[in-house]
Order: C-alpha cells, then sequence, then structure tokens
C-alpha cells in the first residue's frame, strides 16, 4: 500500500473543518442587531430549550450540546448571542447547570440555532 500524503491531509483538514463547525464558542455582544441568537435566562431548567454549562477551554466545548465556551473576541466566535430581558425576545431559552453531564437540549426544534 502506497502513502498518498495528499489524501492524508484532505481527510486531516475535513476533520478539523467538522470539528470546528460544530464548536459552541459563543461571544455576549452589546446590542440585538449583533447577535445571531438572543438568548434569555430562565430560572428553571425545566423551563429552557437548552441547558448550558459554561467551560473553561475550547477544546472542550465541542458538538451542539451546551457546552459553551465564551470567548474574549467576536471573530473568535462560532455564535454571537444576545442576553435578552424578557423570555418572548429571545430567540433561545437557556439556563446554566453546575455539571458537564446535565448540559444539553431540552427542546430540540431550537438546535438548528446553534449550528
Amino acid at each position: 500500500m502506497k502513502f498518498n500524503g495528499k489524501k492524508y491531509l484532505t481527510l486531516i483538514i475535513t476533520c478539523l473543518v467538522a470539528i470546528t463547525i460544530n464548536a459552541q464558542k459563543v461571544f455576549s455582544v452589546d446590542s440585538q442587531w449583533q447577535a445571531d441568537v438572543k438568548v434569555y435566562v430562565v430560572d428553571s431548567e425545566w423551563q429552557a430549550d437548552l441547558s448550558v454549562f459554561k467551560v473553561s477551554s475550547q477544546w472542550q466545548a465541542d458538538g451542539n450540546e451546551g457546552k459553551w465556551y465564551f470567548t474574549d473576541s467576536q471573530w473568535q466566535a462560532d455564535k454571537k448571542i444576545y442576553f435578552v430581558d424578557s423570555e418572548w425576545q429571545a430567540d433561545l431559552k437557556i439556563y446554566f447547570v453546575n455539571s458537564q453531564w446535565q448540559s444539553g437540549w431540552e427542546d430540540k426544534s431550537k438546535i438548528h440555532l446553534m449550528y
């Protein structure tokens, strides 16, 4: 079997792109018009569309499973979010959980908002 460096490089790039697309790197913007998604933080987990766990490094924010890494700058983020004051203004209702295993979608009909 002959080693094909070009195919190997293509495979690596494809995997890296796939990982980046699903990452949940978010940035909190100051204005609604800058946001991709308007978010409201609810008081109870049962009210949420998504239970979110804040991770401490971006490599932990894999997939679209509610593990969010808040970036320091807008250009690093996959999604720009704006925290609204009222539930009716929100595209997505979230609840911040204390452990990683609690994160995830409660209402999968809204999963497309974070892709």
